[in-house]
């Protein structure tokens, strides 16, 4: 079975629109987290809870927005028609790599 490969950027605007809702819904679960305002459970442990899943949205989040930012500069190589070349060296990036990870400005070596 053979499939054809999509359009860079088509693959980009899709991952795009993916990310953007998954930050919609870490910040509707980080204001359900806060609603009733900063308090701790009943039990030993709980305001622990609450900060490790509070930090692991930052995280998520900081890494989401890490992921449009390289997206956009993707976008951007497409626009000028540089799309594929390393952003350092200028070789070309790999059709595998871009396979993988779309939105790659670098090749492997300069990553």
């Amino acid at each position: 079975m053979t499939s054809e490969a999509r359009p860079p950027a088509e693959v980009l605007a899709d991952r795009e629109e993916q990310i953007r809702a998954q930050l919609a819904d870490i910040e509707v679960a980080s204001k359900a987290q806060t609603a009733g305002g900063i308090g701790f459970g009943k039990r030993v442990g709980d305001g622990t809870n609450i900060a490790v899943e509070r930090m692991t949205d930052v995280a998520a989040h900081s890494g989401l927005q890490r992921e449009l930012e390289q997206i956009a500069k993707a976008r951007a190589a497409l626009a000028a028609g540089t799309y594929g070349r390393c952003e350092v060296c200028g070789q070309d990036i790999g059709a595998g790599r871009l396979e993988a990870r779309p939105a790659s400005t670098r090749c492997v070596r300069c990553a």
